[in-house]
């Protein structure tokens, strides 16, 4: 069973009191920058296990009354139809999905800032979707020499080319789909205009990871370069933070490298910068709140192999680079872990070779292995689901969950009438078939009950999931790694 390594509980207490005592060191106007996800920080959840992937919104609506929220997506983001990895949905939908997730937890949503903005028609079209749908939009623009061109930046030509983004709260939380959305560059550029208009406003930074005072080479700390391999992020020791503390603490390249832009704008704005460091700018206490490093430097090792195992596959379909590939091979060899470390990889490539077509294998909470078989009637991980839950149940491996007699109609719907040539029934399909039969079966009914333990199991298929079938996997939080295959050599799959 999985080890509890973070204590949830007490980062939500640690943490928004920091965050409070951050706000009440500036008066009138904070400028947050949130990075990670907000919602559902599932790689936190997944290095960090104990860590609820809710805790940051559930702490920040805490200050609600206080709260607005602008949203920045890249305009190259939208151009790209760049995809969520996580939730399988592009960042320009993701940012609607925002919307209508922070308005459930009462926050406002002030804005949106399309960042770089580039003027293609893609962009245009997005902006006036969001204006149609009631959204205020601004636009922020690339600036030549960025981020060492500091007197261009903090001058009319620079930031004072981007629109200003109105608010009328104290702190404005600004976040995004995900990395490299520009938040930073947002409220730097509003503090610019603020200046500009008279107000003095403060910034500080929520980043999750890297995680500030654990080792540069920390398995936790090499996960996040793992998550970001393709945005080229490096965990560096901040060197501002060494010359003036004398103490190592870990932060990453981008914010190292903008630290000296920031503390030029807060000269400006203030005559002096209330920071030392990029260290001291975040408000990060995740660290303080593992309980036990074992667990959370495994659980990072794992994340290392899943991410080498995803990239390796989106190389397979055309969407990644082998530098990419390259670099998580160098993080798996600087956290000493290899494929080998992953027990479902073995027993799926096992009986993929036994059985001489694909495989899958799933890890059950108590450390048991199970695995399926492609078949006439459905493929290797909707088999491997079914076996999975009679494990679970109790029920023995022979019985029958749900009937030919009920498969084979779905098989001659999908393939005669809905015009699919993969007659194997998807993992949802199966869970429909199965909970059909739940209603007159009671072995069906006892493993359906057990599809919640599902949840942060570790699964291997020996060759790439249909998209249905791993958008399926993505809803049951199921941890999944495929090899970087196709089961037919066909160049069209869907």
């Amino acid at each position: 069973m999985r080890s509890v390594g973070f204590d949830n509980d007490k980062y939500l207490t640690m943490q928004s009191e920091h965050i409070r005592e951050r706000i009440g060191k500036f008066g009138g106007k904070l400028y947050m920058e949130f990075g990670g996800k907000l919602f559902d920080d599932y790689h936190a959840s997944r290095v960090l296990p104990g860590f609820q992937p809710d805790s940051k919104i559930r702490m920040l609506s805490q200050l609600k009354e206080d709260v607005e929220v602008v949203i920045a997506i890249h305009a190259g983001d939208i151009e790209k139809n760049k995809v969520r990895g996580d939730l399988g949905i592009t960042y320009d939908m993701d940012v609607l999905r925002l919307i209508d997730a922070f308005h459930s937890y009462g926050l406002f949503v002030g804005s949106v800032v399309l960042t770089r903005y580039d003027g293609s028609e893609a962009v245009i079209a997005y902006q006036k979707k969001l204006e149609a749908l009631g959204v205020k939009v601004y636009r922020h623009y690339s600036i030549p020499g960025y981020p060492s061109n500091v007197p261009l930046i903090i001058s009319d030509e620079g930031y004072g080319k981007n629109d200003y983004i109105e608010t009328r709260h104290s702190l404005v939380v600004v976040t995004a789909p995900g990395p490299g959305s520009g938040k930073m560059a947002v409220c730097l550029s509003q503090l610019y205009h603020e200046h500009k208009r008279g107000s003095k406003a403060g910034y500080a930074k929520f980043e999750t990871f890297p995680i500030w005072n654990l080792a540069l080479q920390h398995p936790v700390n090499l996960a996040y370069e793992a998550a970001t391999a393709d945005l080229n992020d490096v965990n560096m020791i901040d060197n501002y933070h060494l010359e003036a503390y004398g103490e190592t603490t870990v932060n990453y390249n981008r914010d190292i490298e903008i630290f000296p832009v920031l503390n030029a704008i807060f000269r400006e704005i203030y005559g002096d910068s209330p920071y030392k460091s990029p260290t001291d700018m975040g408000v990060n206490m995740a660290g303080n709140c593992i309980i036990d490093d074992a667990a959370v430097s495994e659980a990072a090792k794992q994340e290392i192999i899943r991410r080498y195992y995803k990239e390796r596959c989106e190389l397979r379909k055309g969407n990644s680079e082998q530098r990419v590939v390259d670099k998580l091979e160098l993080l798996m060899n600087k956290a000493g872990v290899t494929i080998g470390d992953r027990p479902v990889v073995a027993a799926a490539g096992l009986k993929a070779e036994v059985t001489g077509a694909p495989a899958a294998a799933i890890e059950l909470p108590d450390g048991r292995v199970i695995t399926g078989k492609t078949s006439d009637l459905m493929g290797a991980s909707s088999a491997m689901l079914l076996n999975a839950l009679k494990a679970l149940a109790g029920v023995d491996d022979e019985a029958e969950l749900i009937a030919p007699s009920v498969i084979e109609p779905i098989q001659k719907l999908k393939v005669e009438h809905l015009g699919n040539h993969n007659p194997h029934m998807h993992i949802d399909e199966t869970l429909i078939a199965l909970t059909i039969s739940s209603a007159t079966n009671p072995e069906a009914k006892a493993a359906l009950d057990q599809l919640g333990k599902i949840a942060g199991c570790e699964m291997h298929s020996t060759v790439i999931l249909s998209p249905v079938d791993e958008n399926t996997c993505r809803k049951l939080k199921v941890n999944l790694t495929c090899e970087p295959k196709y089961q037919t050599a066909k160049l069209f799959h869907a």
